[in-house]
This record gives structure tokens, sequence and C-alpha cells, in this order.
């Protein structure tokens, strides 16, 4: 990243504050590590090339308090930097062939981080983001609504580095929940009657939804007090009606 105000805007926007848990995923070439340092001098970052991250330590050897880990951001316990007196807070330029493992990966230790702060390719914000009925309502959208307020802030547009990629970036500040609107009884549930769904978002629930379930219980499914027509398509579901129907097919199994 070489454009100086895309920089400050995102720094801007990340406030950091001095004594805060700051983690930065992928620093790269360090171009927003140096702004994060000026905020936080107690920056910890995650950076799996092995070239870059001697670059880091040579670059920024001169914060006594800066901290570099070398590995694999996907496969991180963030429980690590959990410090119950410094709120943990993630920023960083993910890796677009990465994005939505890395964040599924990082959802999973939302009970411990304040926010997140990310650039991300802008179509998969776009998804995060998208509301029911719209084309890019997806899995990513209801797993990442269910667990955290999405808030896309700015586009950042190619010429923002060199070499200019062929597609527009996105930041995005992810806030977890304290806890859902409605709360999943069976979490693994859940997120297989999600993903069958989307799987197969083409058909009705009650076709998607056969791989679960038997056809009695689909037809007590059907019946019962759910306010959910199985004649619908996922992609007309709310996140709380997945978890309603998640909830039911609980009771049910």
């Amino acid at each position: 990243m070489c454009d100086r105000q895309i920089i400050e805007r995102i720094v801007a926007a990340v406030a950091p504050k001095e004594h805060q848990q700051l983690v930065e995923i992928g620093p790269g070439q360090g171009a927003l590590t140096s702004e994060l340092l000026i905020a936080n001098p107690q920056l910890t970052a995650i950076e799996v090339d092995r070239d870059l991250a001697a670059q880091l330590n040579t670059r920024f050897a001169q914060y006594s308090h800066f901290k570099l880990i070398e590995g694999d951001a996907l496969k991180t316990d963030y429980r690590e930097f959990s410090d119950a007196d410094k709120p943990l807070r993630l920023v960083g330029n993910l890796p677009y062939n990465l994005s939505t493992p890395l964040l599924f990966h990082l959802l999973g230790f939302g009970d411990l981080i304040t926010d997140m702060h990310f650039m991300l390719q802008k179509e998969v914000v776009d998804r995060m983001a998208a509301a029911p009925g719209s084309k890019t309502y997806g899995r990513l959208s209801v797993m990442v609504q269910y667990r955290c307020v999405v808030q896309p802030l700015f586009q950042v547009p190619p010429t923002a580095f060199k070499p200019a990629p062929k597609v527009e970036s996105m930041i995005v500040r992810l806030v977890p929940r304290a806890k859902p609107a409605l709360a999943a009884e069976n979490i693994a549930l859940f997120e297989n009657v999600v993903n069958t769904c989307f799987q197969l978002r083409r058909k009705t629930l009650r076709n998607c939804l056969k791989p679960l379930l038997q056809t009695e219980q689909l037809d007590a499914l059907q019946l019962d007090t759910l306010k959910i027509s199985l004649s619908a398509r996922p992609d007309t579901l709310s996140v709380n009606d997945f978890v309603s129907l998640s909830n039911r097919i609980n009771c049910l199994l």
C-alpha cells in the first residue's frame, strides 16, 4: 500500500490508543504498521512470510515493545493475546484468497475481541453486509452478521497499491456482539443448516433440508408454529429466521 491518505484514513478509523492490545494481521512491508506504532508502540504483528518478517524486525527494531510473530494467521490461537485489562483489537489487510476461512477462524474468538478493522476485496465486504433477498446474501452474510455488527467504511482504489490489483478493496469494521439477538441452541447445527441451505440456494427450504431431516420431520416442521414457509428460498430468510429454523430442527432431532 502506497497511498498516504488511505493509510491515514485507516488509522483514523481504527483510532488506536496506547496500552490497547492491538494485533495486526499480515503487515507486509509495514506501511500501516509504522503508523499504528506511533499510536500504540506495543503493537503485535503476525506475518507468515519469513523474508518480510526479517525486514519488519529490522525496520522496527527501535520499538522495544513491538512484537512480531512469524506464523500463519489462519492457525493462530488468538486467546494467547487475551488480557482482561486490555481490549483485543485486530487490524489488517487480509489475503484475498484466504479471507473467508480466516474470517470464520477469527469469529471463533469473538468473545475476546472488541473490534476488527480489515481491508478486504469489496466483493467480500458486500457479501458480509448483504441483506436478505439480495444477490450477494449467503452463508457468509448470515454467519458474520450472527456474530458481528458489520460496518463497511470506505473503498480503497487499486491505485492505492503498487502494483495495482485488478479488484476494488474496502475497509470494514466488525464489532463482535456480546450476545446474538437470538441465540442458536446448537451452534454446530445452526452452521450446518445455513451451509446446507445455501449450497442449494435456488431450491425451496423443504428441498434444502431433505439431507438433514426425514420426511415426517419435514412434515412436522411445516405444520408447527414456526413462522417460516418451507416453500421459501434460503436467500429470503433473515439471520434470526435461520436461528429459529435451526432451533426448531434441534427439537426434532
